[in-house]
């Protein structure tokens, strides 16, 4: 079995700011726990708080009447949640959901939009994050729509495993076939393909990552786009 991935101390966001504004964002800061499950903001009310993930992961999710909720975002240590604060929206667009316990440093709408204000760098870097994510959904969404299923879900794997640092991840058939838009049936023909390739193990709603490297093979390319994106993200200043 392959390494774990090192774990973070930090949000990459944060880290890519400047140290001055750094110091300034964290000291706004809070760090709370992500609790598995807990529904941070809902679509169309108000934001009262930001998220800067450090170990735990939050998805966005998109809400169809008389349909099973569909993931169309990820957030890790990578990001934030509540970033549309920068554009002046004061709103969540769409359900945000912990799907992976763990930190988090939380900062107040209030004081997120006062530190906006004075630091148009700030307001630039996370209008940068706003493209990156509105890249991802539109990748996840196309990605749903035109790519097959065992793709799909190595794409996911991976996403997650960036966002957890493990190898071992408890994710039912239920909960994977709303994630990836399809019914549990193709969950487990994806799940039993990717095993048979000796890439993962999976059983009882555990699912452990054998090969990585084989996995991006797998994986759409969606996957290699947002790479590249959380790169350049980073390596602007």
């Amino acid at each position: 079995m392959p390494l774990a991935l090192k774990a973070p101390i930090s949000n990459q966001l944060l880290d890519s700011l400047p140290v001055k504004m750094r110091t300034e964002i964290y000291k706004m800061c809070e760090s709370v726990e992500l609790t598995f499950g807990t529904i941070l903001c809902e679509p169309e009310q108000p934001i009262k708080y930001a998220y800067f993930p450090i170990t735990g992961f939050i998805s966005l999710v998109a809400i169809v009447e008389n349909h099973q909720p569909l993931e169309v975002g990820l957030i890790g240590n990578e990001g934030m949640l509540g970033v549309t604060l920068a554009l002046g929206m004061p709103q969540a667009p769409m359900r945000a959901l912990v799907q992976g316990s763990g930190t988090a440093l939380r900062i107040s709408a209030g004081h997120l939009r006062q530190a906006l204000q004075s630091s148009p760098l700030l307001a630039k870097k996370f209008n940068m994050y706003v493209y990156l994510l509105l890249v991802q959904m539109a990748n996840m969404t196309a990605c749903i729509h035109f790519h097959g299923i065992e793709s799909r879900l190595a794409r996911w794997l991976l996403m997650t495993q960036d966002r957890t640092y493990a190898n071992r991840l408890h994710l039912t058939q239920s909960f994977l076939a709303d994630m990836l838009g399809v019914r549990r049936s193709g969950v487990t023909v994806a799940a039993g393909a990717l095993q048979n390739r000796n890439l993962i193990h999976y059983s009882r709603g555990e699912i452990t990552i054998l090969d990585r490297k084989g996995l991006e093979v797998v994986a759409c390319r969606c996957y290699q786009i947002m790479q590249v994106e959380y790169q350049q993200l980073f390596n602007t200043k």
